[in-house]
Protein backbone atom coordinates (compact mmCIF):
# COMPACT_ATOMS: atom_id res chain seq x y z
CA UNK A 1 0.00 0.00 0.00
CA UNK A 2 0.93 3.05 -0.60
CA UNK A 3 1.86 5.80 1.85
CA UNK A 4 -0.63 8.49 2.70
CA UNK A 5 0.51 11.26 0.05
CA UNK A 6 3.76 11.28 0.38
CA UNK A 7 6.91 12.38 -1.80
CA UNK A 8 5.09 10.14 -5.15
CA UNK A 9 1.54 11.30 -4.45
CA UNK A 10 -0.09 10.66 -7.72
CA UNK A 11 2.58 9.43 -9.62
CA UNK A 12 2.02 6.34 -10.50
CA UNK A 13 4.84 5.37 -12.70
CA UNK A 14 8.37 5.99 -13.38
CA UNK A 15 8.01 8.42 -15.90
CA UNK A 16 5.75 10.66 -14.25
CA UNK A 17 8.27 10.92 -11.16
CA UNK A 18 10.57 11.96 -13.07
CA UNK A 19 8.13 14.37 -14.83
CA UNK A 20 7.18 15.87 -12.25
CA UNK A 21 9.87 15.96 -9.58
CA UNK A 22 12.90 17.05 -12.26
CA UNK A 23 10.85 19.29 -14.32
CA UNK A 24 7.43 20.49 -12.51
CA UNK A 25 7.91 20.52 -9.01
CA UNK A 26 10.14 23.46 -8.58
CA UNK A 27 8.60 25.82 -11.42
CA UNK A 28 7.04 29.21 -10.46
CA UNK A 29 3.20 29.74 -10.69
CA UNK A 30 1.06 32.04 -13.38
CA UNK A 31 -2.29 32.30 -11.47
CA UNK A 32 -4.09 34.01 -14.51
CA UNK A 33 -7.45 33.98 -13.13
CA UNK A 34 -8.65 34.10 -9.22
CA UNK A 35 -10.84 36.02 -6.44
CA UNK A 36 -8.20 37.63 -4.41
CA UNK A 37 -8.52 40.45 -2.92
CA UNK A 38 -6.18 42.68 -4.31
CA UNK A 39 -6.77 44.93 -0.86
CA UNK A 40 -5.71 42.20 1.14
CA UNK A 41 -3.01 42.01 -0.72
CA UNK A 42 -1.99 45.11 -0.35
CA UNK A 43 -3.05 45.34 3.48
CA UNK A 44 -0.88 42.30 4.20
CA UNK A 45 -2.76 41.49 7.57
CA UNK A 46 -2.22 38.39 9.23
CA UNK A 47 -4.65 35.53 9.90
CA UNK A 48 -6.08 35.50 13.25
CA UNK A 49 -6.02 31.41 12.66
CA UNK A 50 -6.09 28.51 10.69
CA UNK A 51 -10.41 29.09 11.04
CA UNK A 52 -10.08 32.75 9.36
CA UNK A 53 -7.22 31.44 6.64
CA UNK A 54 -9.30 28.23 5.56
CA UNK A 55 -12.87 28.94 6.10
CA UNK A 56 -13.70 32.78 5.96
CA UNK A 57 -15.26 33.18 2.27
CA UNK A 58 -14.26 29.23 1.23
CA UNK A 59 -17.95 28.04 -0.10
CA UNK A 60 -15.81 24.60 -1.48
CA UNK A 61 -15.57 23.86 2.43
CA UNK A 62 -19.23 25.58 3.56
CA UNK A 63 -20.70 23.09 0.68
CA UNK A 64 -18.76 20.14 2.82
CA UNK A 65 -19.87 21.08 5.91
CA UNK A 66 -23.95 21.14 4.90
CA UNK A 67 -23.57 17.94 3.48
CA UNK A 68 -22.53 16.48 6.57
CA UNK A 69 -25.40 17.92 8.54
CA UNK A 70 -23.39 20.93 9.74
CA UNK A 71 -25.77 23.93 10.30
CA UNK A 72 -25.03 26.89 8.73
CA UNK A 73 -23.99 29.07 12.07
CA UNK A 74 -20.25 26.99 11.98
CA UNK A 75 -20.21 28.49 8.21
CA UNK A 76 -20.83 31.66 7.26
CA UNK A 77 -22.23 32.36 10.85
CA UNK A 78 -19.87 33.83 13.89
CA UNK A 79 -19.45 30.75 15.68
CA UNK A 80 -15.80 30.18 17.51
CA UNK A 81 -12.96 29.78 14.99
CA UNK A 82 -12.16 26.47 16.67
CA UNK A 83 -15.84 25.38 16.90
CA UNK A 84 -15.72 25.98 12.93
CA UNK A 85 -12.40 24.01 12.20
CA UNK A 86 -14.26 21.02 14.40
CA UNK A 87 -16.92 21.15 12.43
CA UNK A 88 -14.69 21.34 9.41
CA UNK A 89 -12.71 18.54 10.27
CA UNK A 90 -15.61 16.28 11.37
CA UNK A 91 -16.73 16.84 7.32
CA UNK A 92 -13.42 16.25 6.14
CA UNK A 93 -13.21 12.70 7.05
CA UNK A 94 -15.93 11.80 4.86
CA UNK A 95 -14.94 13.57 1.66
CA UNK A 96 -13.41 10.58 0.25
CA UNK A 97 -12.91 11.55 -3.89
CA UNK A 98 -13.15 14.82 -3.40
CA UNK A 99 -10.28 17.12 -4.33
CA UNK A 100 -10.80 19.33 -0.50
CA UNK A 101 -9.58 16.14 0.99
CA UNK A 102 -6.50 16.44 -0.84
CA UNK A 103 -6.37 20.54 -1.37
CA UNK A 104 -6.85 20.82 2.82
CA UNK A 105 -3.56 17.94 3.25
CA UNK A 106 -1.37 19.46 0.43
CA UNK A 107 -1.45 23.07 2.67
CA UNK A 108 -0.91 21.38 6.06
CA UNK A 109 1.96 19.96 4.80
CA UNK A 110 3.36 22.64 2.43
CA UNK A 111 2.33 25.34 4.54
CA UNK A 112 2.33 24.20 8.18
CA UNK A 113 4.86 21.20 8.25
CA UNK A 114 1.72 19.23 9.41
CA UNK A 115 1.41 15.14 7.77
CA UNK A 116 -1.03 14.01 10.45
CA UNK A 117 -4.33 13.78 8.35
CA UNK A 118 -7.08 16.16 9.64
CA UNK A 119 -10.34 14.24 11.12
CA UNK A 120 -12.39 14.63 14.08
CA UNK A 121 -10.29 12.79 16.31
CA UNK A 122 -6.99 15.25 15.30
CA UNK A 123 -8.89 18.66 14.62
CA UNK A 124 -7.69 19.93 18.28
CA UNK A 125 -4.05 18.70 17.85
CA UNK A 126 -3.96 20.17 14.49
CA UNK A 127 -6.26 23.18 15.18
CA UNK A 128 -3.59 24.09 17.81
CA UNK A 129 -0.27 23.02 15.66
CA UNK A 130 -1.50 25.40 12.92
CA UNK A 131 -2.16 28.42 14.88
CA UNK A 132 1.21 27.89 16.40
CA UNK A 133 2.31 27.83 13.04
CA UNK A 134 1.03 31.23 12.23
CA UNK A 135 1.96 33.14 16.08
CA UNK A 136 5.58 32.25 15.06
CA UNK A 137 5.59 32.50 11.46
CA UNK A 138 5.07 34.51 8.27
CA UNK A 139 1.34 33.78 7.40
CA UNK A 140 0.77 37.27 5.69
CA UNK A 141 -0.68 37.26 2.29
CA UNK A 142 2.70 38.61 0.58
CA UNK A 143 4.52 36.13 2.46
CA UNK A 144 2.30 33.11 1.56
CA UNK A 145 2.20 34.34 -2.28
CA UNK A 146 5.86 34.84 -2.05
CA UNK A 147 6.41 31.01 -0.47
CA UNK A 148 4.26 29.86 -3.37
CA UNK A 149 6.53 31.02 -5.75
CA UNK A 150 4.00 33.06 -7.31
CA UNK A 151 5.36 35.45 -10.29
CA UNK A 152 1.75 36.55 -11.64
CA UNK A 153 -1.67 36.93 -9.77
CA UNK A 154 -4.55 38.58 -12.01
CA UNK A 155 -7.53 39.40 -9.72
CA UNK A 156 -11.06 39.85 -11.58
CA UNK A 157 -12.12 43.30 -10.92
CA UNK A 158 -15.37 45.50 -11.74
CA UNK A 159 -14.72 48.17 -14.50
CA UNK A 160 -16.08 50.83 -11.89
CA UNK A 161 -13.12 49.82 -9.56
CA UNK A 162 -10.53 52.66 -9.23
CA UNK A 163 -8.03 50.11 -9.33
CA UNK A 164 -6.19 51.74 -6.50
CA UNK A 165 -5.02 48.52 -4.82
CA UNK A 166 -3.12 47.55 -8.03
CA UNK A 167 -1.44 50.66 -7.99
CA UNK A 168 0.36 50.97 -4.56
CA UNK A 169 1.34 47.10 -5.18
CA UNK A 170 3.11 48.33 -7.64
CA UNK A 171 5.15 50.67 -5.50
CA UNK A 172 5.34 47.61 -2.99
CA UNK A 173 8.39 46.88 -2.24
CA UNK A 174 10.29 43.26 -1.57
CA UNK A 175 7.43 41.73 -3.11
CA UNK A 176 8.01 39.64 -6.12
CA UNK A 177 4.78 39.29 -7.93
CA UNK A 178 3.36 41.51 -10.23
CA UNK A 179 -0.48 41.55 -9.38
CA UNK A 180 -2.67 42.47 -12.73
CA UNK A 181 -6.87 43.36 -12.94
CA UNK A 182 -8.82 41.33 -15.02
CA UNK A 183 -11.66 43.51 -16.69
CA UNK A 184 -15.10 41.49 -15.97
CA UNK A 185 -17.97 43.51 -17.11
CA UNK A 186 -20.67 40.90 -16.01
CA UNK A 187 -22.84 43.32 -14.27
CA UNK A 188 -23.02 46.03 -17.07
CA UNK A 189 -23.98 42.66 -19.15
CA UNK A 190 -26.73 41.08 -16.40
CA UNK A 191 -29.40 43.39 -18.09
CA UNK A 192 -32.02 41.22 -16.32
CA UNK A 193 -30.72 40.76 -12.77
CA UNK A 194 -31.58 42.95 -9.81
CA UNK A 195 -29.88 46.10 -9.15
CA UNK A 196 -29.02 46.66 -13.24
CA UNK A 197 -30.16 50.26 -13.33
CA UNK A 198 -28.40 51.37 -10.25
CA UNK A 199 -24.91 49.60 -11.52
CA UNK A 200 -25.38 51.53 -14.76
CA UNK A 201 -25.94 54.35 -12.97
CA UNK A 202 -22.49 53.80 -11.18
CA UNK A 203 -20.44 53.18 -14.31
CA UNK A 204 -21.85 56.33 -15.94
CA UNK A 205 -20.48 58.18 -12.88
CA UNK A 206 -16.99 56.20 -13.06
CA UNK A 207 -16.84 57.07 -16.76
CA UNK A 208 -17.87 60.58 -16.69
CA UNK A 209 -20.40 59.70 -19.54
CA UNK A 210 -24.30 60.59 -19.36
CA UNK A 211 -25.67 56.97 -20.33
CA UNK A 212 -29.12 56.44 -21.98
CA UNK A 213 -28.67 53.83 -24.57
CA UNK A 214 -26.84 50.52 -24.88
CA UNK A 215 -23.86 52.79 -27.33
CA UNK A 216 -23.68 54.34 -24.12
CA UNK A 217 -22.42 51.67 -22.16
CA UNK A 218 -20.21 50.16 -24.62
CA UNK A 219 -18.82 53.73 -24.71
CA UNK A 220 -18.12 53.67 -20.78
CA UNK A 221 -16.79 50.19 -20.90
CA UNK A 222 -14.26 50.80 -23.68
CA UNK A 223 -13.10 53.65 -21.57
CA UNK A 224 -12.89 51.89 -18.58
CA UNK A 225 -10.94 49.21 -20.61
CA UNK A 226 -8.28 51.43 -21.41
CA UNK A 227 -7.61 52.65 -18.04
CA UNK A 228 -7.25 49.06 -17.16
CA UNK A 229 -4.87 48.55 -19.65
CA UNK A 230 -3.02 51.64 -18.28
CA UNK A 231 -2.56 49.90 -15.27
CA UNK A 232 -1.35 46.29 -16.77
CA UNK A 233 -4.82 44.52 -17.50
CA UNK A 234 -3.97 42.22 -20.09
CA UNK A 235 -7.38 40.13 -19.52
CA UNK A 236 -11.71 40.18 -19.60
CA UNK A 237 -13.43 37.89 -17.99
CA UNK A 238 -17.19 36.87 -18.70
CA UNK A 239 -19.06 34.58 -16.92
CA UNK A 240 -22.18 32.97 -18.88
CA UNK A 241 -24.44 30.48 -18.38
CA UNK A 242 -24.25 29.63 -22.37
CA UNK A 243 -22.71 32.58 -24.55
CA UNK A 244 -25.41 34.62 -26.40
CA UNK A 245 -26.12 35.29 -29.50
CA UNK A 246 -28.90 37.08 -30.63
CA UNK A 247 -29.68 39.76 -32.98
CA UNK A 248 -31.31 42.91 -32.94
CA UNK A 249 -32.03 46.06 -34.21
CA UNK A 250 -30.20 49.04 -32.32
CA UNK A 251 -33.90 50.64 -31.78
CA UNK A 252 -35.26 47.01 -29.87
CA UNK A 253 -32.22 47.04 -27.76
CA UNK A 254 -32.17 50.24 -26.64
CA UNK A 255 -36.23 50.31 -26.13
CA UNK A 256 -35.57 47.14 -23.95
CA UNK A 257 -32.57 48.65 -22.36
CA UNK A 258 -34.73 51.39 -21.24
CA UNK A 259 -37.37 49.14 -20.19
CA UNK A 260 -34.77 47.65 -17.68
CA UNK A 261 -33.32 51.16 -16.70
CA UNK A 262 -36.88 52.12 -15.24
CA UNK A 263 -36.66 48.90 -13.07
CA UNK A 264 -38.93 46.74 -15.73
CA UNK A 265 -38.48 42.97 -16.90
CA UNK A 266 -37.28 42.24 -20.87
CA UNK A 267 -37.33 38.85 -22.75
CA UNK A 268 -34.53 36.25 -22.50
CA UNK A 269 -34.28 37.21 -26.30
CA UNK A 270 -33.73 41.02 -25.93
CA UNK A 271 -31.88 39.59 -22.43
CA UNK A 272 -29.32 37.79 -25.36
CA UNK A 273 -29.76 40.58 -27.66
CA UNK A 274 -28.31 43.06 -25.44
CA UNK A 275 -25.33 41.20 -24.31
CA UNK A 276 -24.41 40.16 -28.02
CA UNK A 277 -23.88 44.02 -28.83
CA UNK A 278 -21.97 44.57 -25.99
CA UNK A 279 -19.73 41.12 -26.37
CA UNK A 280 -19.39 41.65 -30.20
CA UNK A 281 -17.91 45.78 -29.24
CA UNK A 282 -15.89 44.14 -26.33
CA UNK A 283 -14.52 41.43 -28.06
CA UNK A 284 -13.20 43.92 -31.02
CA UNK A 285 -11.64 46.43 -27.58
CA UNK A 286 -10.02 43.14 -26.42
CA UNK A 287 -8.44 42.54 -29.82
CA UNK A 288 -7.29 45.71 -30.24
CA UNK A 289 -5.28 45.47 -26.80
CA UNK A 290 -3.91 42.09 -27.23
CA UNK A 291 -6.07 41.01 -24.67
CA UNK A 292 -7.28 37.41 -23.88
CA UNK A 293 -10.54 37.46 -23.64
CA UNK A 294 -11.59 34.22 -21.04
CA UNK A 295 -15.22 33.43 -21.21
CA UNK A 296 -16.32 30.99 -18.61
CA UNK A 297 -20.10 28.83 -19.80
CA UNK A 298 -22.27 26.86 -17.61
CA UNK A 299 -22.63 28.14 -13.72
CA UNK A 300 -26.36 27.90 -12.83
CA UNK A 301 -26.48 30.47 -9.92
CA UNK A 302 -28.12 30.92 -6.73
CA UNK A 303 -30.01 27.75 -6.65
CA UNK A 304 -31.52 28.39 -3.01
CA UNK A 305 -33.42 31.07 -2.97
CA UNK A 306 -34.03 31.25 0.89
CA UNK A 307 -30.25 31.44 1.20
CA UNK A 308 -29.85 33.79 -1.51
CA UNK A 309 -31.82 36.35 0.28
CA UNK A 310 -30.55 35.54 4.03
CA UNK A 311 -26.69 35.41 2.73
CA UNK A 312 -26.09 37.01 -0.41
CA UNK A 313 -24.23 35.28 -3.59
CA UNK A 314 -21.38 33.00 -4.01
CA UNK A 315 -21.37 31.77 -0.46
CA UNK A 316 -22.03 28.00 -2.27
CA UNK A 317 -25.68 27.34 -3.26
CA UNK A 318 -24.56 27.37 -7.66
CA UNK A 319 -24.20 24.23 -9.20
CA UNK A 320 -23.27 22.86 -12.74
CA UNK A 321 -26.05 23.81 -16.01
CA UNK A 322 -26.58 21.91 -18.68
CA UNK A 323 -27.61 24.64 -21.68
CA UNK A 324 -26.54 23.85 -25.52
CA UNK A 325 -24.15 26.13 -26.06
CA UNK A 326 -22.06 25.01 -29.17
CA UNK A 327 -24.49 26.66 -31.92
CA UNK A 328 -24.46 30.49 -30.04
CA UNK A 329 -20.51 30.08 -29.30
CA UNK A 330 -19.83 29.59 -32.66
CA UNK A 331 -21.71 32.41 -34.22
CA UNK A 332 -20.59 34.59 -31.78
CA UNK A 333 -16.36 33.78 -32.48
CA UNK A 334 -17.35 33.31 -36.34
CA UNK A 335 -18.86 37.27 -35.73
CA UNK A 336 -15.48 39.02 -34.18
CA UNK A 337 -13.08 36.37 -37.08
CA UNK A 338 -15.31 37.70 -39.89
CA UNK A 339 -14.26 41.00 -38.86
CA UNK A 340 -10.84 40.48 -37.86
CA UNK A 341 -11.38 41.32 -34.58
CA UNK A 342 -11.14 37.93 -32.83
CA UNK A 343 -8.92 38.22 -29.62
CA UNK A 344 -7.38 35.42 -27.81
CA UNK A 345 -9.80 33.69 -25.92
CA UNK A 346 -9.94 31.10 -23.47
CA UNK A 347 -13.39 28.88 -23.14
CA UNK A 348 -14.28 27.05 -20.20
CA UNK A 349 -16.79 24.93 -19.66
CA UNK A 350 -18.26 23.62 -16.37
CA UNK A 351 -20.70 21.09 -17.28
CA UNK A 352 -18.24 18.06 -18.72
CA UNK A 353 -21.00 16.96 -21.39
CA UNK A 354 -18.91 20.20 -23.22
CA UNK A 355 -15.89 19.03 -22.84
CA UNK A 356 -15.94 17.66 -26.85
CA UNK A 357 -17.72 20.81 -27.93
CA UNK A 358 -15.13 22.83 -26.81
CA UNK A 359 -12.42 21.21 -27.72
CA UNK A 360 -13.41 20.85 -31.59
CA UNK A 361 -14.41 24.39 -31.40
CA UNK A 362 -10.78 25.71 -31.09
CA UNK A 363 -10.07 24.32 -34.12
CA UNK A 364 -12.07 26.21 -36.22
CA UNK A 365 -10.68 29.69 -35.08
CA UNK A 366 -6.77 28.76 -34.70
CA UNK A 367 -4.55 31.38 -36.50
CA UNK A 368 -0.84 32.49 -36.58
CA UNK A 369 -1.47 34.91 -34.20
CA UNK A 370 -0.63 33.07 -31.60
CA UNK A 371 -0.07 29.40 -30.45
CA UNK A 372 -3.10 27.65 -29.63
CA UNK A 373 -5.28 31.33 -29.76
CA UNK A 374 -8.11 29.59 -28.79
CA UNK A 375 -7.97 27.65 -25.76
CA UNK A 376 -9.90 24.78 -24.16
CA UNK A 377 -9.21 26.36 -20.37
CA UNK A 378 -8.60 23.92 -17.48
CA UNK A 379 -11.17 22.18 -15.82
CA UNK A 380 -12.80 24.70 -12.85
CA UNK A 381 -15.08 24.84 -9.95
CA UNK A 382 -16.90 21.36 -9.89
CA UNK A 383 -14.75 20.02 -12.92
CA UNK A 384 -11.33 20.80 -10.65
CA UNK A 385 -11.39 17.18 -10.12
CA UNK A 386 -8.87 14.25 -10.81
CA UNK A 387 -10.93 12.97 -13.13
CA UNK A 388 -12.33 16.09 -14.30
CA UNK A 389 -8.69 17.95 -15.28
CA UNK A 390 -7.89 14.25 -16.74
CA UNK A 391 -10.70 14.52 -18.93
CA UNK A 392 -10.22 18.13 -20.18
CA UNK A 393 -6.58 17.03 -20.72
CA UNK A 394 -7.39 13.97 -22.62
CA UNK A 395 -10.22 15.76 -24.59
CA UNK A 396 -7.89 18.38 -25.76
CA UNK A 397 -5.09 16.13 -26.35
CA UNK A 398 -7.47 13.71 -28.50
CA UNK A 399 -8.45 16.47 -30.27
CA UNK A 400 -6.50 19.68 -30.10
CA UNK A 401 -2.20 20.27 -29.26
CA UNK A 402 -2.39 19.56 -25.60
CA UNK A 403 1.36 20.61 -25.30
CA UNK A 404 0.13 24.53 -25.68
CA UNK A 405 -1.81 24.55 -23.42
CA UNK A 406 -1.66 27.32 -20.83
CA UNK A 407 -2.82 25.42 -17.78
CA UNK A 408 -3.88 25.87 -14.55
CA UNK A 409 -5.56 28.56 -12.43
CA UNK A 410 -6.49 28.50 -8.89
CA UNK A 411 -9.70 30.36 -9.69
CA UNK A 412 -9.88 30.90 -5.23
CA UNK A 413 -10.04 33.29 -2.93
CA UNK A 414 -7.44 31.28 -0.68
CA UNK A 415 -3.87 32.26 -0.45
CA UNK A 416 -3.30 28.98 0.27
CA UNK A 417 -4.81 27.51 -2.32
CA UNK A 418 -1.64 27.29 -4.41
CA UNK A 419 -1.32 23.77 -3.41
CA UNK A 420 -3.85 23.28 -6.60
CA UNK A 421 -1.04 24.53 -8.71
CA UNK A 422 0.90 21.09 -7.48
CA UNK A 423 -2.15 18.51 -7.45
CA UNK A 424 -2.65 19.74 -11.15
CA UNK A 425 1.09 19.32 -12.06
CA UNK A 426 0.96 16.13 -10.23
CA UNK A 427 -2.32 15.03 -12.28
CA UNK A 428 -1.21 16.05 -15.37
CA UNK A 429 2.50 14.85 -14.85
CA UNK A 430 0.91 11.26 -13.88
CA UNK A 431 -1.43 11.49 -17.16
CA UNK A 432 1.48 11.74 -19.66
CA UNK A 433 4.25 9.60 -17.67
CA UNK A 434 1.21 6.72 -18.31
CA UNK A 435 1.34 7.87 -22.04
CA UNK A 436 4.60 7.40 -22.64
CA UNK A 437 4.67 4.34 -20.47
CA UNK A 438 2.36 2.76 -22.65
CA UNK A 439 3.99 3.63 -25.54
CA UNK A 440 1.25 6.14 -27.15
CA UNK A 441 4.13 9.07 -27.00
CA UNK A 442 7.78 8.69 -27.96
CA UNK A 443 10.34 8.69 -24.60
CA UNK A 444 11.80 12.06 -26.11
CA UNK A 445 13.22 13.85 -23.01
CA UNK A 446 14.25 16.95 -24.44
CA UNK A 447 10.55 17.39 -25.91
CA UNK A 448 8.40 16.19 -22.42
CA UNK A 449 10.42 18.79 -20.42
CA UNK A 450 8.96 21.44 -22.89
CA UNK A 451 5.89 19.92 -22.79
CA UNK A 452 5.58 19.61 -19.07
CA UNK A 453 6.83 22.81 -18.14
CA UNK A 454 5.24 24.35 -20.45
CA UNK A 455 1.53 23.29 -19.34
CA UNK A 456 2.72 24.19 -15.82
CA UNK A 457 4.43 27.51 -16.38
CA UNK A 458 6.09 28.94 -19.82
CA UNK A 459 2.99 28.49 -22.35
CA UNK A 460 0.86 30.85 -19.69
CA UNK A 461 3.36 33.57 -20.00
CA UNK A 462 4.08 33.14 -23.54
CA UNK A 463 0.00 33.48 -24.23
CA UNK A 464 -0.78 36.75 -22.10
CA UNK A 465 2.50 38.31 -22.95
CA UNK A 466 3.49 38.89 -19.51
CA UNK A 467 7.59 38.39 -19.97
Amino acid sequence: MNKFMDRDFLLSTETAKRLFHDYCEDLPICDYHCHLSPQEIYENKAPSDIAQLWLGGDHYKWRAMRSCGVPEVYCTGDKPGREKFQKFAYALQYAIGNPLYHWAHIELQRYFGIDTPLSAKTADEIYDRANKAISEGDFRPQSLITRSGVKIVCTTDDPIDDLRYHKLLKEEQGFDCRVLPSFRPDKALNINLAGFADYISKLGAVSGIEIKTADDVIEALIKKADYFHSVGCRISDQAFDYVPFELMSDDEINRAFATAMQGGSVSQQQADAYKTKLMLALGKKYSELSWAMEIHIGAMRNNNTAMFNAKGADIGFDSVGDCNIAQPLSRFLDALNADGKLPKTILFNLNNKDNIVLATMLGNFQSSEAESKIQFGPAWWFLDTMDGMTDQMKFLGNLGILGKFVGMETDSRSFTSYGRHEYFRRIMCAFIGKWVEDGWYAPDEEMLKEIVQGISYYNAINYFNFE
